[in-house]
């Protein structure tokens, strides 16, 4: 069991390892209620601690202020109060929206995450960034607001079918390629035994990648500066996600090669560099092209919420762990995606 902390607008602790029948002692002493999907709470419920339970479905086509509003109405029928603590138990979409709500609830109850899907345990769960999507658009809707702690129950991915596993795996080459260039080398060493779920391989892994994240968080929690590294590969896949089907890790591991084609282009790395990438996410499973019409994603891309007028920071990278970040005007962005194959 390893641990490591986030010190932001509060103090997070992710405790990577632990097991889910280990919660109580996490715990505060008082009135608890859980969020959970309908999945988790069907393989899980009997490890829940002792407490009301509101369900919600799965998909991101859940992920809206709809849901947002069941429940709130359904906290208000439990009677939480300011004393309340909100406990998520699922993957990224689950711990995306108790955070959420928790953080608006009565202005803001306390809470905590066990983080059920590797995407949620090396993403989504960890930063305190909390959200809902609006219309298809990506997190639109949100704030940061750190969790008292993330249980990360690595013996819990056994149950994620194949695919969900895959889309984990495109933000741990993230973090890999902007910041630890022997992450990369682990990850492209021992494929089969992470794919397979090996547990000391996973947890390492895991670790690893959280650890990459919450150093940049621990700098720029509020994503002023360097915390906007953890971008790369979501400018287009963000798009991606808006007109297809793919999962989160799917999208980005094109937005990725995109990303990595572009500083290629503009002479930051190697054609090598570019090929090792894109190697690794096809060794993975991943997508490195889509079929998606460019003009559609050229037209998301301008109104990406990340957009400065007509300049978005854009993440180029000068080698495997080593990336930065550059303004680039959006109409060079649009004309680069609509010749990118």
């Amino acid at each position: 069991m390893r641990k490591i902390t986030i010190e932001g607008n509060s103090n997070s602790e992710i405790i990577i390892g632990e097991k889910l029948a280990n919660i109580a002692k996490y715990l505060p002493d008082s009135k608890l209620i859980i969020i959970t999907d309908n999945n988790i709470n069907k393989l899980y419920s009997n490890n829940f601690p002792e407490a009301p339970v509101i369900e919600i479905g799965t998909g991101e086509q859940i992920k809206t202020l709809q849901t947002v509003d069941f429940i709130i109405n359904k906290l208000i029928e439990l009677q939480a109060d300011r004393h309340t603590f909100i406990l998520g138990i699922g993957g990224g979409i689950v711990c995306d929206i108790t955070g959420f709500v928790a953080s608006i609830y009565m202005r803001g109850l306390d809470f905590g995450f066990v983080s059920t899907s590797l995407l949620s345990q090396v993403d989504a769960s960890v930063g305190g960034k909390n959200g809902v999507n609006f219309n298809s658009y990506k997190n639109l809707v949100g704030n940061i607001n750190q969790p008292k702690f993330v249980i990360c129950d690595t013996q819990m991915l056994n149950t994620l079918p194949d695919s969900e596993i895959v889309s984990g795996m495109g933000e741990l080459v993230k973090h890999s390629i902007i910041a630890d260039g022997r992450m990369f080398c682990i990850i492209r060493n021992n494929i089969p035994q992470i794919l397979d779920l090996k547990e000391s391989r996973i947890t390492e892994i895991v670790h690893d990648s959280i650890k990459i994240k919450s150093e940049i968080v621990n700098k720029d929690e509020t994503e002023q500066g360097i915390r906007k590294l953890l971008n790369f590969g979501h400018t287009l896949g963000h798009a991606i996600e808006k007109y297809s089907d793919l999962s989160h890790g799917e999208a980005i591991s094109i937005g990725m090669v995109f990303s990595a084609s572009l500083s290629y282009k503009k002479m930051y790395i190697d054609e090598k560099t570019l090929q090792k990438i894109k190697d690794l996410l096809i060794s993975l499973g991943l997508p490195v092209s889509t079929d998606i019409d460019r003009a559609k994603l050229a037209d998301a891309i301008g109104k990406d919420k990340k957009r400065d007028k007509e300049t978005i920071e854009f993440v180029f990278i000068k080698r495997i762990g080593d990336a930065f970040i550059k303004k680039i005007s959006i109409d060079e962005l649009k004309a680069e995606i609509l010749l990118f194959e």
